[in-house]
């Protein structure tokens, strides 16, 4: 089969849980004697013309067509927001690559940077297209359904008044975002209704509530026109179904991991003194590594140390703020980024995993990678990591943000005789990504 895998960034340049997961499932394919090529997205803010975003290279012989992506107007196309999911210059993109590459099967990863017009350019092209939504971009411009004050949002309301206001919140600054803070809902909902009718004069950022108030309508329609969508959890296939998407559309199947020297069948060692809890993840504010930090400080000096893993340069300034955080203490160690290969030996030098994160995580794949290494993990207390990690029995949960809360366990885990040994003889073996890939197959097959 001739396979075409998209996602919003790819491997060399970014290696967060989607790139491993797609970049895992083409190698599989590569192996099984398919031909698998990949479309991703490409942040850049090199002036380009329209003409110059799209290029191609190969990785590890998987063949990448690139789309250079910008928050400036392209192809004609002036806001942001409708940029980030209905780009016209990606989707022309798309179509000449399904005409000169013709394949069999399109599997989107995710379509950030991308949009979700190119579903309709392999509808028109009757080339069968699937989704694996591996967080909640298709419903919440941000993704990630938090709010600003990091309380979980339960997605666009019917005029995504409630988006418009939290965008403002979240993007603007002065009287444009102390007015946002402050203003109603059912405001914000009449303030897109009279843009949307044309009856309100122009005013700054008009074009943006436009494209926020038709974002939510624009993708479901197109998710809509899939073959199939799978989804890795029920809370995913819910959310999905809650917001318009036909049920019949959505088959469910957990992500897979590479557990080739991976998994430790023999009981891990005891927990060493001091005892070694980690991090591992992208070091972003909704990611939750100040929170760990401050948890963490509240110990006991000389009871544990942290190894922090994760780029520095993904998102600098809240990166110096963990810096400026962590201070001089020599029991919080910056320890950068690794190859994924590593990841068996990187979790096999700590007594636990933290995974402290502010928003819904929709199925991580380092619990999965936890989980085979017989590594404990302490995490936040949300639908998609305790379908993974059962609190008491393979890893301990934690309200999220509750800074005092994750202090708790933390000491549990480390005082607590035996009780670290106990959750991980308890672990899970993870789905393998050979797996993964056979469910796909058949799901492709069948549809």
């Amino acid at each position: 089969m001739r396979i075409l895998l998209t996602v919003h960034q790819f491997l060399p340049d970014y290696a967060a849980g989607t790139e491993i997961l797609t970049c895992s499932v083409a190698r599989e394919l590569l192996a099984r004697g398919h031909e698998v090529h990949v479309l991703t997205g490409f942040p850049t803010e090199h002036a380009l013309k329209d003409e110059e975003r799209c290029d191609e290279y190969d990785f590890e012989g998987i063949h990448v067509y690139r789309f250079h992506h910008a928050c400036t107007p392209l192809a004609g196309q002036g806001s942001k927001i409708a940029l980030g999911y209905d780009n016209h210059l990606a989707t022309a993109y798309f179509g000449r690559i399904l005409q000169r590459y013709q394949p069999d099967v399109v599997h989107f990863f995710h379509l950030s940077r991308l949009g979700a017009g190119l579903i309709e350019r392999a509808a028109q092209a009757k080339t069968p297209a699937f989704l694996t939504p591996t967080d909640f971009w298709a419903v919440c411009p941000t993704a990630q359904l938090l709010l600003p004050n990091n309380r979980l949002c339960q997605g666009p309301n019917a005029q995504a008044g409630n988006c418009v206001k939290h965008l403002a919140q979240r993007t603007q600054s002065g009287p444009v975002a102390k007015v946002a803070r402050w203003l109603p809902v059912p405001l914000a909902n009449l303030l897109v209704r009279l843009t949307r009718a044309g009856v309100l004069p122009a005013y700054p950022h008009q074009a943006e509530v436009g494209a926020i108030s038709s974002r939510l309508g624009a993708s479901v329609a197109r998710l809509n026109q899939l073959t199939k969508i799978v989804a890795p959890n029920r809370f995913m296939r819910d959310l999905l179904v809650r917001h318009g998407v036909h049920p019949r559309r959505i088959v469910q199947a957990a992500f897979g991991i590479d557990v080739t020297g991976t998994a430790t069948p023999a009981p891990r060692a005891p927990p060493r003194q001091p005892f070694r809890l980690g991090f591992i993840g992208t070091l972003a504010r909704h990611k939750g590594c100040h929170v760990l930090m401050e948890g963490f400080k509240s110990l006991p000096p000389g009871r544990a140390i942290l190894k922090i893993y994760g780029n520095p340069m993904d998102f600098p300034d809240y990166a110096g703020e963990l810096k400026h955080q962590a201070g001089h203490d020599p029991a919080i160690e910056f320890c950068g980024v690794f190859h994924n290969s590593r990841i068996a030996e990187v979790l096999a030098n700590l007594d636990a995993l933290v995974v402290p994160s502010l928003w819904v995580e929709n199925n991580p794949l380092v619990l999965y990678s936890a989980q085979a290494a017989r590594c404990p993990v302490v995490a936040s207390d949300f639908p998609g990591i305790s379908a993974v990690i059962r609190d008491g029995e393979n890893g301990l949960l934690f309200e999220a943000g509750n800074v005092a809360a994750l202090a708790r366990q933390l000491s549990r885990l480390i005082d607590e005789h035996g009780l670290a040994e106990r959750l991980s003889a308890h672990c899970r073996r993870p789905k393998a990504t050979a797996d993964y890939v056979d469910e796909l197959l058949d799901i492709w097959k069948t549809a």
